[in-house]
């Protein structure tokens, strides 16, 4: 009995995850399973895909940061320009 409960409520989930988009799909997916009981290797992989898709790795922080401080700089020297040139930032 306790099976066939299971196997419909996976089944319900999955269902309707179809509505959803993009990563989340297989985060809702996987988080379902578990919570149904479901296959725990694959419920790892498909939960683990869906964290890396909403996570920031650290490459990109680094690269958002300088990027960010480039465009930093780059006003600074602008409203230098500005100054010397009498005008307000």
């Amino acid at each position: 009995m306790k099976t066939v409960a299971r196997a419909a409520a996976l089944t319900a989930i999955v269902g309707g995850s179809l509505m959803l988009q993009g990563c989340l799909v297989g985060a809702v997916v996987g988080t379902g399973a578990a919570v149904v009981g479901g296959a725990a290797k694959v419920t790892g992989a498909v939960v683990g895909a869906g964290v890396d898709a909403v996570t920031t790795s650290d490459e990109e922080t680094k690269a958002r940061r300088e990027r960010e401080q480039r465009e930093w700089e780059r006003e600074q020297r602008r409203c230098e320009q500005r100054r010397a040139s009498g005008r307000d930032c």
